[in-house]
């Protein structure tokens, strides 16, 4: 389990117990559910992030309206932060074909209701920049495959320098690994 998710987790009001009934997620104009993608979960603490409903963590410049990057609470290395869609959006094992744009739709103008992987991976870029972090060759990028995540809200985990990962970081972060899938 990464810091930042374990730290949410337990900061989370779900992690507190039973408590009353809560009503059901939020349902999507495409009839899915917001757990399962789009929309919102007030359970969620990323989703809570995205809104600028925790106080707490400060939000980076994105020039993305769907995105949002702040830093993670438990950094694994000199700069580390998360890339999240502002829209409830599993894991990286819950996307499917349509959640990633490719290209051009053929004939009509095709809307991106789902984030790119490509963009999300842009704005990690652009914030290391920001942040005076110029060699774009030693970072690392990636998500971790479930059940070796605790949120579950898409998040692209942005780490520079990767020649400073510590050892408990090279591990939980480590190049294609069963838990940890690098972009």
């Amino acid at each position: 389990m990464a810091g930042e998710e374990a730290a949410a987790a337990a900061a989370a009001p779900e992690a507190a117990g039973p408590g009353p009934a809560q009503p059901p997620a939020e349902a999507r104009p495409d009839g899915g559910e917001a757990g399962n993608g789009g929309g919102y979960d007030g359970k969620c603490v990323f989703c809570r992030i995205a809104r600028r409903e925790e106080p707490g963590t400060a939000l980076l410049p994105c020039e993305y309206e769907d995105l949002v990057c702040f830093r993670d609470i438990r950094p694994g290395a000199p700069h580390h932060y998360l890339v999240v869609p502002v829209e409830h959006m599993g894991n990286c094992k819950t996307l499917k074909k349509e959640h990633i744009p490719v290209g051009k739709a053929e004939g009509r103008k095709m809307k991106e209701k789902w984030c790119s992987m490509k963009k999300m991976v842009e704005v990690g870029k652009t914030v290391l920049q920001r942040n005076n972090f110029s060699d774009l060759n030693d970072v690392r990028m990636g998500f971790h495959w479930p059940p070796f995540c605790s949120i579950s809200h898409l998040h692209l985990h942005v780490l520079a320098p990767a020649s400073q990962l510590g050892f408990l970081s090279r591990l939980i972060y480590r190049i294609n690994s069963y838990w940890f899938i690098t972009l």
